[in-house]
């Protein structure tokens, strides 16, 4: 371990709300360790399990954004020795986070009823895409799958165009690792109460379908239209869609409310253009071929100096370097620089916690003899 990553856990252990947490994760892809990450973020002491075969494969590769924070143990889980090390981490920790097919755990001798037997006040966290059961539960798939099978991908449709959703966001991410981390959380503040571990079982579907109930809502009172040509969210309308400036850029405009809207018209001097008929879906072929042309006489930048900070509900569409460097998002700190490299900064933040200063992520095995001596297995690793 370098003397720079030991000074960086050693400035940060004591800060964050989750100070004094200790979670197990086992390595991993994808919503499993971005759960990691954002616990490790807020003052937990994550511990990853990764592969000793790993260990020289992992070392040609820079250190993974998802690992901040973390410290990495290689193991051998078919070594006698080192499952016996697997269990004194889990008899000392307070959640343990996989994100393995259903049943992998349980052949591995790491199931939630094995862990139980030996720490029953443990949260037992679980990410998968499909959920512990059901006819799907052991086939492979990927976010985009996901979130199509909910439904949700399809509310991305524009007309005669096929939908399209950021990848890994809104599956892996917002409905797998969010919700995991929620239920880690709500399981160990009931566990404080009950004295018990319990299972969380975060299926993204799940996820997804749950962060989709507001559109649910609006489908049920009316206001949501399964047909794209009259559906205001699916970029059919003239007030809610992202538009091409004169310069190739792009600005997204959702005057969805009607004083917004109204804004939005006067300040592109369409004044001839009456706002009371923006939802009569009759009028938005023409009105946003209109919308359109106007937009595209003048650049981003002259569309960001016209509108950015107004009430018509405006945005540039932004490439990550962008983002970076915009006003605001340097105001709030949105990114934060890690050895050298451009990362996320932690979030939610806090009126009192302070989260912990992102350090670079952990090597595969890179605390082996650390977390080994800890724990009084005194054993040279490589």
């Amino acid at each position: 371990m370098s003397t720079h990553s030991t000074a960086n856990l050693s400035a940060n252990a004591s800060h964050g709300p989750l100070t004094g947490l200790k979670i197990i994760e086992f390595a991993g892809i994808g919503p499993g360790p971005f759960t990691g990450m954002m616990l490790a973020d807020m003052g937990a002491d994550v511990i990853v399990i990764d592969r000793a075969a790993d260990v020289a494969r992992a070392s040609k590769y820079p250190r993974a954004a998802s690992n901040r924070g973390k410290r990495s143990i290689a193991l051998d889980l078919k070594s006698t020795a080192d499952r016996e090390v697997v269990w004194t981490l889990i008899e000392s920790a307070d959640a343990l986070i996989e994100g393995f097919r259903p049943g992998v755990m349980e052949r591995l001798g790491f199931g939630p009823e094995a862990v139980e037997a030996r720490n029953p006040k443990l949260v037992y966290g679980r990410v998968t895409g499909w959920g512990q059961t059901g006819p799907l539960a052991q086939a492979a798939g990927h976010d985009i799958n996901y979130v199509a099978l909910t439904g949700v991908l399809s509310t991305s449709a524009r007309q005669g165009q096929a939908p399209v959703i950021p990848p890994t966001i809104v599956g892996d991410m917002a409905g797998g690792a969010m919700f995991l981390a929620f239920g880690l959380v709500c399981a160990l503040l009931e566990a404080q109460k009950s004295g018990f571990g319990q299972v969380v079982d975060a299926a993204m579907i799940d996820g997804v379908t749950a962060m989709s109930g507001l559109m649910h809502q609006m489908r049920s009172n009316g206001s949501w239209m399964d047909q794209t040509e009259r559906n205001f969210f699916s970029n059919s309308s003239p007030f809610y869609e992202v538009f091409e400036c004169s310069d190739g850029h792009y600005i997204t405009l959702g005057a969805i409310e009607p004083q917004f809207y109204a804004q939005l018209l006067r300040l592109l001097n369409l004044d001839d253009i009456d706002p009371t008929l923006q939802y009569d879906a009759r009028h938005w072929p023409q009105l946003k071929q209109r919308m359109a042309t106007t937009i595209h006489q003048k650049t981003r930048a002259e569309w960001q100096s016209l509108l950015e900070g107004t009430d018509v509900c405006f945005a540039p569409v932004l490439s990550l370097t962008e983002a970076a460097e915009h006003p605001h998002n340097k105001s709030r700190g949105l990114f934060v620089d890690v050895n050298g490299q451009r990362q996320p900064a932690p979030a939610p933040r806090f009126s009192r916690s302070v989260a912990r200063s992102p350090s670079p992520g952990a090597l595969c095995g890179e605390h082996t003899a650390e977390i080994l001596a800890e724990i009084g297995a005194h054993r040279t690793r490589t």
